[in-house]
């Protein structure tokens, strides 16, 4: 049974995460106090709070790219990720790794793509044809 995970992190701006969150990613605002603010990420909770975002490194080898660890990751059916990549993509998003499509013809065949949200903190989204797929080896 999957239900869904609640995360809270820093950011540096409420109103640039308001603005990314809520007008690049379509994200409905939840609650929200003069510090932080929730968001319904795909049917997730999110809480972004001020302060400084955690630090990242780009040690995640992930086939030929290094990725940044730690990062935040969301599984989407690849209908719903191609729409949420042309979004990114018209919004003139700066990506760490462009959609693309990885283990092409492999148990597990992914697309991907990785982005920093305005304060820096790593998103990877990845799309399967079948959630069945998110977990084949």
């Amino acid at each position: 049974m999957l239900t869904p995970f609640h995360l809270a992190y820093h950011v540096t701006s409420l109103d640039a995460a308001r603005a990314f969150y809520g007008g690049v990613l379509g994200c409905r605002e939840g609650r929200s106090t003069e510090t932080w603010v929730d968001f319904d990420f795909f049917g997730h909770q999110i809480s972004l709070h001020l302060g400084t975002p955690f630090a990242t490194t780009n040690t995640g080898k992930v086939g030929d790219h290094m990725v940044p660890m730690p990062h935040l990751g969301l599984v989407l059916l690849l209908p719903d990720w191609q729409v949420l990549a042309d979004r990114l993509t018209a919004a003139g998003a700066d990506f760490v790794l462009p959609p693309q499509v990885r283990f092409q013809g492999q148990p597990g065949e992914q697309w991907t793509m990785f982005f920093r949200d305005p304060s820096g903190n790593p998103i990877e989204v990845k799309g399967f044809r079948s959630m069945d797929e998110a977990f084949a080896s």
